[in-house]
């Protein structure tokens, strides 16, 4: 079996490369934390360890804090989608920096700023004394934690950047273990037809809040994993995000072969082979990576199906210190959690056995057993089903399994039965723990602010509680109005820029500038549809009925416009042909401008988008929506919520707190389905929501619609936060 480098790579391994990495590794030593800290003046030298610990990230004074050392330089980043305060201290002036040290107004907020800092990072631990001497390890194929760094593709890794975000400020020893990936995931650009164009560019390690994990030495940490006829080293990688630690693998080492450097090059790039390669590296290689830096974990939660591999690696230890297979399988199932994320199939990673024997050859003796024991571990399914399914490999290890919403966990129970042949579907040992957002991530501030003054200054502390947020009810609808028009002019004039911006530098022509949301109006209704671009989450159910849907965007008096964001894997044809036909209703001109598509989707986009539209808009074809968090995020800065019924939405929604369209009847054909859909969706525009948001008093409130946007904040916040999502991972799996 040969495995190739893709073409598209090969780049990657030009000559001058080796030149590059050398003068990488020149400017990396001057631009490490030590060297930024000792380039700051000594009153004002902790600024390194904030810009260092994403944490500043999450905490809006230390992001101000940051603004004000020099507003251009930091304006200018946050416009390019990644502030990034390691920059901003390389790149301004010593003598500002010089001035600030002295300026007592700067003082006065960078000792506030660092005393939270120092707060966050020594508060009380989560009382729980198992997590006191072992941390609880998180495996991931991809961490959505800020924009600078790329190494994440959607919901999931954004998910596992909230989950530890939030075992941070709850003070759960958790450490995260995914890969760097050089390239990232891919940045989006459309041609003027509407194909998406799929770029990727190399991560600056230099910028990024990255150090490398160090020996007793002083060289960085490798960890040795064996695939196929190779070794492979992988350079050892440390983020921190407030109290936590994540750890990255990076196989881009010189010792490496050409075709072994790229493994960690790119997020879900490359072949099959390359897939399975990858997911070796995370499991077999992050489990390596915490026994090299002291860890012994107590419980190993895996973060999807990629990172299956952890329990291979894991009975293999056991068994090489002397435990029986059985014995090994049981201690592995005692302190494993596997959490399934989706029921679409291809969500769902399976290879062949012959290519699982080439890469990982006679695993089976070291866990001492044959090779069809080893197979029948993930074999899903008949004996003649030769594929290797990491999912199921992960149920049939774990000891505790759950799914993300309550209606995906019955979907997965009924999905997974052959696992579990002798037990009734609704008895398959699948939980469910609904996911949740990490609140202070995508709150708006000025949001928050609110909060503080209306529910309490230390409301953040105690955001879990739905108790708590009855006392939305206090805050007077014109100020509640006022910072949401203020988040949604910051919204329009983000987009209007976005698509302005190509159009200065001649890059794109007028046609591409009002598809792209130029002539978006901040007095319109406004809906927000921003996700992957699957064919099963039907990005354009909407444009289905042109008729219907002109006169929705046309009206004279009571107009509605739609904003659409949202990447396709470059592989999934389908789901790019969505993204022509959304870009093609942009730029039709009988549709006045009305909708928009913003291009390259990331978690900076997602920001001003859950924060600044009317309506969340999700229509995907029921229950493939594992749970959708992107309307949490939107539903916690009190959007409204305009959903199928699927996923988190059909426990949270109460009747008052946003619109819901039951899923059709399931003997209809996919077409009969989206239209009788796409109808209810229509209905409730037309004869509700549009008539609600247009009804003003004499001062232009829209008392009805503030109603639905206090109770989506009374009602959603605290049992669709992270925090809850957490404790119960705790109390329920961890424990």
């Amino acid at each position: 079996m040969h495995y190739a480098v893709p073409v598209e790579w090969r780049r990657h391994f030009h000559p001058r490369r080796q030149s590059a990495t050398k003068t990488r590794a020149r400017t990396r030593e001057t631009m490490s934390p030590a060297s930024l800290a000792q380039s700051l003046p000594p009153r004002i030298r902790r600024l390194s360890d904030l810009a260092a610990n994403l944490w500043w990230s999450w905490y809006p004074e230390a992001a101000e804090l940051f603004s004000t050392i020099d507003a251009s330089l930091w304006q200018a980043s946050v416009s390019s989608g990644t502030p990034n305060p390691v920059t901003l201290l390389h790149d301004v002036a010593p003598q500002r920096l010089r001035s600030l040290a002295r300026d007592p107004d700067f003082l006065g907020r960078y000792d506030a700023v660092l005393r939270a800092f120092d707060a966050a990072l020594s508060a009380s631990p989560y009382p729980a004394p198992e997590f006191r001497q072992a941390p609880v390890a998180y495996f991931s194929a991809e961490f959505g934690l800020h924009s600078s760094l790329p190494i994440y593709s959607g919901g999931l890794g954004v998910l596992a950047g909230d989950h530890c975000k939030e075992a941070s400020d709850l003070g759960l020893p958790l450490v995260g273990v995914g890969l760097l990936y050089g390239q990232g995931y891919f940045h989006q650009r459309l041609s003027p037809d509407g194909r998406q164009e799929a770029r990727y560019t190399e991560l600056e390690r230099t910028t990024a809040p990255l150090v490398p994990v160090l020996t007793p030495e002083g060289t960085q940490r490798q960890v040795r994993v064996r695939i196929a006829s190779r070794d492979v080293y992988l350079a050892v990688w440390q983020l921190r995000l407030g109290r936590v630690c994540v750890y990255l693998l990076d196989s881009d080492v010189e010792d490496n072969a050409a075709q072994d450097r790229i493994l960690s090059a790119r997020l879900y790039g490359g072949d099959q082979e390359t897939r399975l390669r990858q997911e070796i590296v995370l499991g077999v290689g992050g489990v390596r990576a915490l026994r090299a830096v002291g860890m012994a974990p107590c419980v190993w939660h895996l973060n999807e199906g990629h990172a299956a591999l952890v329990l291979v690696e894991r009975l293999r230890e056991l068994v090489g210190e002397g435990l029986s297979f059985d014995e090994a399988l049981a201690r592995v199932r005692a302190s494993s959690v596997f959490t399934t994320h989706t029921p679409v199939p291809a969500g769902h990673d399976a290879f062949p056995f012959d290519l699982v024997e080439h890469c990982l050859p006679a695993w089976w003796q070291e866990l001492g057993v044959d090779r069809e024991r080893f197979f029948d571990l993930a074999r899903y399914g008949q004996q003649a089903d030769e594929r290797f399914h990491m999912t199921v490999l992960a149920l049939r290890l774990s000891g505790r399994r759950n799914a993300v919403s309550h209606i995906h966990a019955t979907v997965s129970r009924r999905m997974w039965h052959s696992v579990w042949p002798h037990t009734s579907p609704d008895q398959v040992p699948i939980d469910a723990v609904t996911n949740g957002v990490h609140v202070p991530t995508w709150l708006a501030p000025e949001l928050g602010r609110q909060f503080a003054r209306y529910l309490g200054s230390d409301w953040l502390a105690s955001h879990d509680d739905p108790q708590l947020w009855r006392r939305v009810a206090d805050i007077p609808d014109e100020e509640l109005w006022a910072v949401h028009l203020r988040l949604k002019h910051e919204l329009i004039r983000f987009v209007r820029e976005r698509a302005r911006q190509p159009w200065r530098e001649h890059d794109r022509d007028a046609a591409q500038v009002l598809a792209a949301g130029g002539s978006l109006d901040p007095d319109v209704l406004t809906i927000g549809f921003a996700r992957r671009f699957a064919t099963y989450k039907r990005a354009t159910l909407l444009l289905s009925n042109l008729a219907r849907l002109q006169t929705l965007l046309g009206a004279t008096d009571r107009p509605v416009q739609i904003i659409f964001a949202g990447k396709a894997h470059p592989a999934d044809e389908p789901g790019q042909a969505l993204i022509q036909q959304v870009y093609a209703a942009a730029r039709n001109p009988k549709l006045g401008g009305r909708i928009a598509f913003v291009e390259d989707y990331d978690m900076h986009i997602a920001q001003f988008l859950v924060r600044g539209v009317d309506v969340w808009l999700n229509n995907p074809v029921s229950p493939q929506e594992a749970c959708g968090t992107s309307g949490e995020k939107a539903a916690l800065n009190g959007i409204p919520n305009l959903s199928i019924a699927d996923g988190w939405w059909s426990e949270a929604h109460n009747g008052k707190n946003g619109w819901i369209v039951p899923p059709a009847a399931p003997e209809l054909s996919d077409a009969d389905r989206d239209a009788v859909e796409a109808d209810a969706f229509y209905g409730l525009l037309t004869e509700d929501i549009v008539p609600l948001f247009y009804e003003r008093d004499a001062g232009d409130i829209p008392r009805g619609w503030l109603r639905v946007m206090k109770a989506a904040l009374a009602s959603i916040p605290a049992q669709f936060s992270a925090r809850r999502m957490l404790k119960e991972y705790i109390e329920r799996l961890y424990l």
